[in-house]
């Protein structure tokens, strides 16, 4: 058996600040694993996937629209679950062993309300610690829907919802994650955070997902999902990441 984690755990791909901001804001905004030149590209691969995928993967919510399991979706999303820096945060909060548990896109519609705060996981879940990851298909800003965060609330050990808070209204210490296109949000699970309102007249477009601990059920079943073309072209690295 491979121990990818030491290996993992060993290597140093964070800078400094980002490693900071993780431990003490709960999320850090980096960029992503898609070099600019390239983005064009990507994103018309991601919008090939979502106008491909069948209605079974397809959910439409209130706000968004979700398209599952981008693991199986084509090769222009094979780097984004093993982005050195986003693996290193896994290590770091984690601690042990991890899988991934969801990689989807969600795009976010024009006029779209304010999400309420939440965390990702309980913890006392066996899905905890959580790392959650968002890469900005779009840019992100004050005006389409731009996450927020409440730094430092990974550390609480309430939820939103037990502490009798407005969780849809404005907080003085919150801040949004605000980047270009190709930007990566790496964020506790912990951290309270959410979407704000999306008062553009256009989509806000990303793809997100989660890490877990190995002894944790994930919410997409990769391994029974799993095509043989994408099996045939994963890395080793990859197989493990996915708990397969």
């Amino acid at each position: 058996m491979r121990d990818w984690y030491s290996t993992l755990a060993a290597k140093n791909s964070l800078p400094a600040d980002a490693v900071s901001d993780l431990a003490e804001r709960g999320f850090v905004v980096l960029p992503g694993p898609v070099p600019s030149v390239e983005m064009n590209a990507f994103v018309a691969a991601y919008t090939a996937a979502m106008i491909s995928a069948s209605h079974e993967d397809t959910r439409v919510g209130t706000t968004s629209t979700r398209v599952s399991d981008f693991v199986n979706r084509g090769v222009a999303f094979d780097d984004l679950y093993v982005f050195p820096p986003l693996l290193e945060a896994c290590c770091r909060i984690i601690g042990r062993p991890f899988k991934l548990s969801s990689l989807q896109a969600r795009s976010l519609r024009p006029q779209s309300v304010t999400q309420e705060l939440h965390v990702d996981v309980a913890r006392e879940s066996a899905d905890w610690p959580l790392v959650g990851f968002i890469l900005m298909i779009d840019e992100f800003r004050l005006d389409n829907g731009a996450t927020r965060f409440v730094p430092g609330s990974h550390r609480w050990l309430s939820a939103p919802e037990d502490d009798n808070v407005d969780v849809r209204g404005d907080r003085a210490d919150q801040v949004l994650a605000c980047g270009p296109a190709g930007s990566l949000v790496i964020f506790n699970g912990s951290t309270w955070h959410g979407h704000t309102a999306n008062g553009s007249e256009a989509p806000r477009r990303s793809l997100q997902g989660a890490f877990i601990p190995s002894d944790g059920r994930t919410a997409t079943d990769f391994a029974g999902r799993m095509s043989a073309a994408t099996r045939a072209r994963l890395a080793p690295l990859a197989l493990d990441v996915l708990g397969v």
